[in-house]
């Protein structure tokens, strides 16, 4: 009876201690100062987001089946999104084992022993000789062991482990995020070079026919051999800017083939030009981007996580308790191996107390205080990078759009200085380097205008990607130019 009430007594303080709370700092989310709203032009000035769903699949803007399909691929198919993945699985497994340490551990033991002892072993009372015998031992029983968490060792483990699963799976819609704006991002690059391949070679087809003029003038007395070999020379260097973004184009390609988890050598994407609009996704507030974006959602789990390893740390210095209680039976025979004299049982509370350690324990802690310092800081650069990517990404547009602008007059006034060129050539007014240099200028204007829409679309890529990916499904984004491919002919 005095045995039940002592184990009774050492049950009840180990509970009773079982309800202090866990040492370490308690977790709160740091306040970070963002700007109250963007630095932002018209057409750019746009509402704030409604509480409403986001919109993931946000290319779907862009309209565009073949990009649709391939941004499927990607999510479902690139590998390294596989591996963060797999990733995920590995946290949240931790996150199991971690809980499992506020449960009993319930072990179901069996030993069959048959020995001898020996004739020759030491007396234990010299009255009483000592002889050989073979024995039997059998038992059978149940054992558990439980660590009363005194001090929240594990409930601070625990938070250790959710808060880095949570910092995962962040990191896994980061990932996703980076894949499909990637993508979208080399999809624009290849429409671009075949709107740009498109225009070198009409300029190519022009400057033949213009070779074969001069060669008849030529032919007839009225133009030299300079004249021709001069144009000879633009079809030639016309030429090697053509095969120049063909193996551009085929890079591109290879990248696209890689993200959507495609050999290279099997993928193919005939050409297509690019129709795509640039646009302005809903902005919001600066401060919406804490909520918005999974890299800054990443870095505040990585700051819980490390919170809650500065508790881990410090309750290494408490003392530990561990309750152990075993019931079974143990007999030399097993047909009374379960009669009530065959039966033992134990219970008892084992404790620990850190007395000297060299000061490992407090270096312990002092480093999870200077790691969770790093992820405060890494957190704060997190956010100023957000905002300072959606700032470049609306300065690119604005600037984009009148640079836009300005590729359209230059294309037109260098497409007027080849005619007057060409007519002044022809009546005999001027040489033909004159008209080489207009055909030189209006190319080279032609696929600045190109490679200016392109950019355009790309910078609402990047836009899209520094807000978090999408906007409100309540709210439109706001168009800009067209890309269509532009006519030189």
């Amino acid at each position: 009876m005095s045995t039940l009430r002592t184990s009774t007594c050492c049950v009840g303080l180990v509970w009773l201690l079982g309800a202090c709370g866990p040492v370490g700092p308690d977790y709160s989310r740091p306040k970070v100062s963002t700007p109250a709203s963007y630095r932002l032009e018209e057409p750019w000035r746009l509402s704030t987001p409604r509480a409403v769903e986001l919109t993931e699949q946000w290319w779907q803007v862009f309209n565009d089946p073949r990009l649709d399909d391939l941004e499927k691929r990607a999510l479902e198919k690139n590998n390294t999104l596989a591996v963060a993945a797999a990733r995920l699985e590995q946290a949240r497994a931790q996150v199991a084992a971690a809980t499992a340490g506020l449960y009993p551990e319930v072990r179901a033991n069996a030993n069959v022993n048959r020995f001898r002892i020996s004739a020759n072993r030491p007396q234990t009372s010299y009255s009483t000789p000592t002889s050989s015998t073979v024995q039997t031992d059998l038992l059978t029983s149940f054992s558990a062991r439980y660590e009363a968490d005194v001090f929240g060792r594990v409930r601070r483990s625990i938070e250790v482990a959710k808060a880095s699963s949570e910092q995962t799976a962040a990191d896994l819609q980061t990932l996703r995020l980076l894949v499909s704006a990637d993508l979208a991002t080399n999809y624009v690059v290849l429409g671009e070079l075949d709107n740009e391949i498109d225009v070198v070679r009409r300029a190519l087809e022009w400057q033949r026919k213009a070779l074969a003029f001069v060669t008849a003038r030529h032919d007839a007395g009225a133009a030299s051999g300079l004249d021709v070999a001069q144009q000879q020379a633009q079809i030639d260097a016309t030429a090697t800017q053509l095969e120049l973004l063909n193996n551009q184009r085929g890079h591109v390609e290879r990248v696209i083939a890689t993200l959507v988890g495609s050999p290279a050598s099997t993928f193919a994407l005939e050409p297509k030009p690019l129709d795509m609009h640039a646009f302005a996704p809903p902005l919001g507030l600066p401060s919406d981007l804490l909520e918005r974006r999974p890299d800054i959602a990443s870095a505040e789990r990585a700051m819980a996580a490390a919170n809650a390893q500065i508790g881990v740390a410090e309750a290494a210095v408490y003392p530990s308790f561990i309750l152990g209680p075993s019931y079974g039976y143990e007999s030399r025979n097993f047909l009374h191996l379960f009669d009530l004299p065959s039966l033992v049982w134990a219970f008892g509370v084992s404790s620990s107390q850190l007395l000297f350690d060299g000061g490992r324990a407090k270096a312990a802690i002092r480093f999870a205080e200077a790691g969770y310092q790093a992820t405060l800081a890494s957190y704060k650069q997190v956010v100023l990078n957000a905002v300072q990517e959606v700032e470049d990404g609306l300065g690119s547009l604005q600037v984009l759009d009148r640079a836009h602008q300005q590729a359209l007059a230059s294309v037109e006034s260098n497409r007027r200085l080849l005619q007057l060129a060409s007519d002044r050539y022809a009546g005999g007014l001027a040489t033909y380097l004159d008209v080489i240099t207009a055909q030189q200028a209006l190319l080279a204007s032609a696929r600045i205008r190109v490679q200016i829409l392109g950019q355009q679309v790309n910078a609402s890529v990047f836009l899209v990607k520094a807000l978090g990916g999408g906007w409100h499904s309540e709210q439109q984004p706001v168009k800009t130019a067209a890309l269509a491919p532009p006519d030189e002919r």
